[in-house]
């Protein structure tokens, strides 16, 4: 069984990513890349799917874990009567190939260690062909993948079965082992094993040389620290993508069927992880971000999709991975996203602010950007009155969502402002007056006066914890009475201080919105956007309770899912979570501004 979702840690190596459990298994490895098909897919079924788990005879939770300093470099503990051993876990950002690298240490007294690699290639359904090299060398191998085992002196001679190979050994104070595992092209030769100690070292040195940039000082800069790095995990080197997610399918409801792939990037998150990214000092990538971003929407507006593969490949079909039974018999688990195919009119409003937030910190609008710009917006003004799947990709009817509408606002107001610096003044009339027929529509439309709020969707009674970026976002003020309304509204959506996305149903009903079955935690980047605006409306105490309150369920070593329940006290849904990390970063320095107004007198008028 794979353990807690809050189990897991994250070890990475830009390219892709694994999952690291308490009880020194890892149960999720995909590679080459992120979207490639898993290597060890336990995570969503059992050891029969893949994994690779070391650890003391006997030992199952460990004592301890962090990482190392401000690091991807993972050190898990177990102490035990006989002694204490530590297994260190990392992924040397990419030179030659996709390697995990376990060293085991001896701290104290002897312990007696032992390991089971199970590799299954192509989502846990592929059981290779495992054979020794040599007394320290396994390759498995089957159709395009293979693996290469490298076992360090003092690991004995590994047993080989048809399921899995076996190795133990003692380790005894001041003593080190050492494994190292990667994947390769099955045409093609395994590279050479790494220097173990310089990996180590130069994985050590590039993260805390990384970690150096941070531009904060603020509250909470651990949590803020540790959020960014995982952000930098999760983002494909190559090209500069950010993937909303390291897994699939883990689900947003226990037994339910809300079960996603996020292997992917999503436009609705490029404004969050642009101003994330910018704010903190990380100025390379987000220009990195901005180019995968413009180059991912390039061609013929209507061709845009809400999310694209980490190289801006279009193609992302939905398929069902029968053989695999589910985190905790969560089903379908589902590989792919057919949300690439939906229509999101507030991707277009994503795309344009991201554009005018990187413009606004000195990028230069080339030609070409503008054209694609302006090509975006004439899209939105003739499509922007069709209802849409939204932010949410939901899967029930299409709905006049009031978030898409903002957001074409949004698209209309960035391309006027982007007008002015480029000195394209030729559509500005017809955009500033869709921008004024959008605004009109909007309050006219989207505005609940019995409920004091903005609503879901025109016509509807609920809300919608995207109505809480109305200010951010520039829509109205922050002070404006139907901002503040809006805020007190989201009382509603509430549980012991988490927020939903939208109102739930009863388990078993089908939600007529999303058009699915069952209930689901509640979305921890929404509570941060609750706290955001808290603060921007005049309520800091309680912006900062709501925003301690998220980081005191991050797991043991900083890592947030998509979801939190309250009611189990569980973390859900794909982890760890880029958006809910953004969201804690973009939240912090909200707060930070905060407390620093508070701190700063007000002037004195000057004297006559």
């Amino acid at each position: 069984m794979a353990g807690r979702i809050e189990d897991y840690a994250l070890i990475g190596d830009l390219e892709t990513a694994a999952l690291v459990g308490r009880d020194g298994s890892v149960d999720w490895w995909c590679a080459p890349r992120f979207d490639s098909p898993a290597c060890f897919a336990a995570l969503l079924g059992d050891g029969g799917h893949g994994c690779w788990s070391l650890a003391p005879v006997g030992g199952r939770t460990c004592s301890r874990r962090s990482y190392r300093g401000d690091t991807l470099v993972l050190d898990t503990v177990w102490e035990s009567v006989g002694g204490t051993v530590r297994v260190t876990d990392f992924m040397p950002p990419r030179q030659r190939g996709p390697r995990i690298v376990r060293v085991v240490e001896g701290i104290a007294g002897r312990v007696d260690m032992r390991g089971d690699l199970r590799v299954r290639f192509d989502h846990g359904s592929v059981v290779p062909w495992t054979y020794a090299l040599d007394r320290r060398t396994v390759a498995s191998v089957a159709g395009p993948d293979a693996t290469r085992l490298h076992c360090g002196p003092g690991a004995g001679e590994p047993v080989l079965t048809r399921e899995s190979t076996r190795f133990a050994f003692p380790v005894a104070a001041g003593q080190r082992v050492t494994f190292v595992l990667g994947w390769h092209p099955s045409h093609a030769p395994a590279p050479p094993a790494p220097d173990v100690p310089a990996a180590l070292g130069r994985t050590l040195a590039f993260w805390n040389d990384w970690a150096s940039g941070l531009c904060y000082e603020g509250p909470a800069r651990e949590a803020v620290l540790r959020s960014l790095i995982t952000l930098k995990a999760l983002t494909y080197e190559p090209t500069g993508g950010v993937i909303a997610a390291a897994t699939a399918s883990l689900p947003e409801c226990i037994g339910g069927r809300r079960n996603w792939d996020y292997r992917f990037c999503w436009l609705r998150d490029s404004t969050f992880t642009l101003s994330c990214l910018l704010r903190s000092g990380y100025r390379r990538e987000a220009l990195a971000w901005t180019d995968w971003l413009v180059r991912a929407a390039a061609g013929a507006p209507a061709d845009l999709q809400p999310l694209y593969g980490i190289a801006g490949q279009r193609r992302l079909p939905e398929t069902d991975a029968d053989w695999l039974p589910g985190y905790e018999n969560s089903r379908p688990v589902r590989l792919g996203n057919a949300a690439v195919d939906q229509f999101q009119l507030d991707i277009y409003g994503e795309v344009l602010n991201t554009i005018y937030s990187a413009v606004r910190t000195g990028v230069a609008l080339d030609e070409h950007v503008w054209r694609l710009m302006a090509g975006l917006l004439e899209y939105v003004g003739q499509r922007w009155r069709e209802p849409d799947e939204g932010i949410w990709e939901v899967r029930g009817p299409r709905r006049q969502f009031v978030h898409s509408k903002v957001m074409a606002w949004v698209a209309a107001d960035r391309a006027l402002r982007l007008a002015r610096v480029a000195g394209q003044r030729a559509s500005v009339r017809r955009w500033q007056a869709l921008r004024a027929e959008l605004r009109a529509e909007i309050c006219r439309f989207g505005w609940n006066e019995e409920r004091g709020s903005f609503t879901q969707f025109y016509g509807s009674r609920r809300v919608d914890a995207t109505a809480l970026l109305i200010p951010r976002l520039g829509f109205l003020p922050a002070d404006d009475p139907r901002v503040l309304g809006t805020v007190r509204a989201m009382a509603g959506l509430t549980d012991r201080g988490f927020l939903r996305r939208y109102d739930e149903v009863s388990d078993g009903e089908v939600h007529e919105v999303d058009g699915l079955a069952g209930a689901e935690g509640s979305f921890v980047a929404c509570t941060f956007w609750y706290a955001d605006a808290l603060a921007l409306t005049g309520r800091p105490a309680e912006a900062r309770t709501a925003f301690e309150r998220v980081l005191d369920v991050r797991n043991d070593v900083g890592l947030l899912a998509e979801e939190w329940d309250p009611q189990t006290g569980r973390q859900l849904g794909n982890t760890p979570q880029a958006l809910s990390h953004v969201a804690l970063v973009n939240t912090a320095f909200t707060l930070d501004g905060t407390r620093r107004r508070e701190r700063t007198p007000a002037r004195r008028p000057a004297m006559a």
